[in-house]
């Protein structure tokens, strides 16, 4: 997959299948988008072309910024754009200055003199360009003009659900981690590097590995989690601690603890990716160390069982 930061770096070939949008996320409305863009470009030898910005529009534009966690940070999505098919992605820095752009001029002298294409495919709902202004009425007034057509993809549903990011974003807030996974059509992922904690798991038995997330990234309620861990392209089962360690701290900061079964290599400074498969309970203080240790050998075997049951879900 090839990707650009600098529109100027693109050569412009108007037999060129374009979609454009944040895509946060990338669940399986989006992916429904994709392979239209890729299945079109193909019937017409041409080329599929995805547009998308970082930063993410709203941490921009959005006053409460600091309060907006997103589903994929930037390097999530392109893994996931390039794992679905797409051979040619735009990264925008967005900025406020480009988000004054208005709709007219960003399709016109921006996408289409730059880049070419033959047609343009959207979701449903999608808007763009200064106030959001631009929509598929617009698109397609733009594509008389030019010569392009445009197509709207209608939305998806799960279980009589329309798939949205919104409704990914509270799924997963909420612990629901079965219900996102269903509107994604995978499970819920996390990635970071494995840096180095207090090591007090080794003395109660459960070593494990602390990774640092990108802040922006959403995570889900605090407690304890059946999960599966990639490191060096390995995949490996456990149980994933989210929370502040309330038995040994009053004033921690979140941080992912995943404890991996029969594993005990020197992982540090890896980057990994956790699947956060099931929620197992509330994360919870404990005044006697012993019954701490306890009640982790239950979430093992918990954990264990629900990873079971989800073996093949989702390969």
């Amino acid at each position: 997959m090839r990707v650009f930061y600098d529109i100027e770096d693109v050569k412009k070939d108007l037999n060129t299948y374009l979609t454009l949008g944040t895509f946060d996320g990338l669940h399986i409305g989006h992916q429904h988008i994709l392979k239209e863009v890729i299945e079109r470009s193909k019937k017409k030898s041409g080329r599929n072309f995805l547009v998308t910005f970082s930063p993410h529009p709203r941490l921009v534009l959005n006053s409460n910024a600091n309060h907006i966690s997103l589903l994929t940070t930037t390097d999530e999505k392109l893994k996931l754009i390039e794992e679905y098919g797409i051979e040619n992605v735009l990264v925008i820095n967005f900025t406020k200055e480009f988000s004054q752009i208005p709709s007219e001029s960003f399709i016109k002298d921006y996408l289409y003199k730059k880049i070419g294409f033959k047609e343009i495919i959207i979701g449903h709902d999608h808007q763009f360009g200064k106030g959001r202004e631009g929509n598929r009425e617009t698109l397609e007034m733009f594509g008389r003009d030019l010569g392009f057509s445009v197509d709207a993809i209608g939305p998806v549903s799960v279980g009589g659900e329309t798939v949205s990011s919104t409704k990914v974003r509270h799924a997963i807030t909420d612990g629901n981690l079965e219900k996102a996974g269903n509107f994604l059509g995978r499970f819920y992922s996390i990635e970071g590097k494995v840096i180095e904690g207090d090591k007090r798991g080794r003395t109660l038995g459960f070593p494990t590995v602390n990774i640092a997330v990108e802040n922006i990234k959403l995570m889900p309620k605090n407690g304890i989690y059946a999960g599966r861990i990639f490191i060096d392209g390995e995949k490996y089962n456990g149980v994933m601690s989210l929370g502040v360690r309330p038995t040994f701290y009053n004033d921690a900061v979140l941080l992912p603890e995943f404890f991996i079964f029969d594993f005990n290599k020197d992982v540090y400074g890896k980057v990994v990716k956790v699947e956060i498969i099931k929620y197992i309970r509330e994360e919870k203080k404990y005044n006697i160390i012993d019954d701490l240790v306890s009640q982790i050998q239950k979430d093992v075997i918990a954990s264990k069982e629900i990873l079971l049951e989800n073996n093949t879900l989702f390969n």
